[in-house]
């Protein structure tokens, strides 16, 4: 009976450590590096000759054929065409000599990351799984998701401070300020980052989401891995707290501002890229110190349903990040926003306008920016829109009024719709304004 139990004890402990093998295989296969194989075996016979027809055929028989759904998942995610990859290839030999060692350490990886994941579920224990890919891209982005998986782009998120950028151009002038903060040595930040992300309902387009969106990823990242932001903005953030906070208030609902605030090299007042996500980030910190149970608070950040406008302004109310409420912030954008106050030739709404008319001219309440000069069709589509010439539209010289030449028929009803692509100098947004009239018979 003794030995019967022993040998019981012994099988359980070998299934035990069976399955803990079982498992950390099965973590380390939700990393996959495959793609940077295929493409440093790609880059080898790209770099051997200046034909760009074998150039082309080389990229896609060693790289995109071979590819994971990662790499399609970051190419669609990015639009990266095979010009995009040819062009960096060709371009940058410097940068890819200095990258590559370090790119080829994504296999060895797995448990740092695997590791980073666990300290993200225990304090949000209904993380759902989801797949790592390592690819190579063409500098839109270190990271980013589609549906479960994870993508990183190896090719800056492998970067450190000595990665070579002495051949990039102005438009890639960014990413030596990026490289700077030794983003390999974050890597798993960045992957803790993006795997929030995949457990995130879907963000709306316009910026106070956007931003919050973002925050809620490098909050939750920061409580997870306890440790700070490596990301600049944070950091840039606090230091000049009220001033960001005002321009956002701002700028914010200004669909035209987004690429100052995320995403973009759009210049702004700070010098600084990404600020939203320092937006983000405070309304989340807010939001989290003033929640008795934090752990609460952090499924509530990650299960935010953006489309839910109630759930969204709710949740920044209790941040108390904004000087006022939304609705005041709002309604402060519209009175700035420059109004249509008139058209030159008829009352809008006319019934008899004269059919012989050959041009209109619209009126706005402050001076344009003087070089925008399309306009969208209304409810009644393209045969209700009045032919004319495009070369013919003008703005007169105060940029107050702009002329465009029509082409009308007797008894006909005319729209057009005039829409917030117009706007001031400093960005501000037109109130859209339909122009409807009806020609009379003769």
């Amino acid at each position: 009976m003794k030995n019967r139990l022993i040998i019981i004890i012994l099988l359980l402990a070998v299934l035990s450590a069976c399955k803990n093998v079982s498992d950390e295989k099965q973590q380390l296969n939700n990393v996959i590096t495959t793609d940077i194989t295929n493409f440093w075996n790609a880059y080898d016979q790209i770099i051997k000759t200046q034909d760009s027809v074998l150039q082309y055929k080389c990229l896609d028989s060693l790289y995109f054929k071979k590819g994971t759904v990662g790499l399609e998942g970051i190419r669609q995610v990015r639009n990266y065409t095979a010009r995009d990859y040819i062009d960096a290839i060709n371009s940058y030999p410097k940068f890819w000599n200095s990258i590559r060692k370090n790119t080829l350490e994504a296999t060895n990886c797995g448990t740092q990351l695997q590791d980073g994941i666990e300290k993200l579920k225990t304090i949000y224990p209904q993380l759902q799984p989801a797949k790592i890919y390592f690819s190579i891209g063409a500098f839109r982005t270190p990271g980013t998701i589609i549906d479960s998986l994870v993508l990183i782009g190896s090719e800056l998120a492998m970067a450190d401070a000595n990665t070579e950028t002495s051949e990039f151009p102005e438009s890639l002038a960014h990413l030596k300020t990026y490289f700077s903060t030794n983003p390999f040595k974050n890597l798993v930040f960045l992957n803790v980052h993006e795997f929030v992300h995949t457990q995130q309902k879907q963000s709306v387009y316009n910026l106070l989401s956007s931003a919050i969106y973002e925050g809620v990823a490098e909050f939750v990242t920061v409580k997870a891995l306890n440790q700070p932001s490596p990301n600049p903005q944070i950091e840039f953030g606090k230091k000049n707290a009220k001033r960001i906070r005002e321009v956002f208030e701002d700028e914010m609902f200004y669909v035209a501002n987004f690429g100052k605030w995320l995403n973009s090299n759009d210049t702004n007042e700070f010098g600084m890229r990404d600020l939203g996500y320092y937006v983000g980030y405070q309304i989340c910190e807010n939001y989290y110190n003033q929640a008795d149970d934090k752990q609460a608070a952090i499924k509530t950040m990650i299960e935010l349903d953006y489309e839910n406008e109630s759930e969204i302004e709710e949740f920044i109310k209790k941040s108390d990040y904004f000087s006022m409420p939304l609705e005041e912030l709002e309604q402060n954008f519209e009175s700035k926003r420059p109004t249509v106050i008139g058209i030159e030739q008829f009352e809008n709404k006319s019934q008899n306008v004269n059919p012989k008319i050959k041009a209109i001219t619209i009126r706005f309440s402050e001076a344009l920016d003087g070089y925008r000069t399309s306009v969208d069709l209304g409810e009644l589509g393209r045969d209700a829109f009045p032919k004319g010439t495009l070369n013919g539209r003008k703005w007169e010289k105060d940029n107050r009024s702009w002329t465009i030449p029509v082409e009308l028929e007797p008894n006909k009803t005319y729209q057009i719709f005039i829409t917030n692509n117009f706007r001031t100098p400093d960005n501000r947004p037109l109130k859209p304004y339909l122009i409807e009239f009806k020609t009379k018979d003769r």
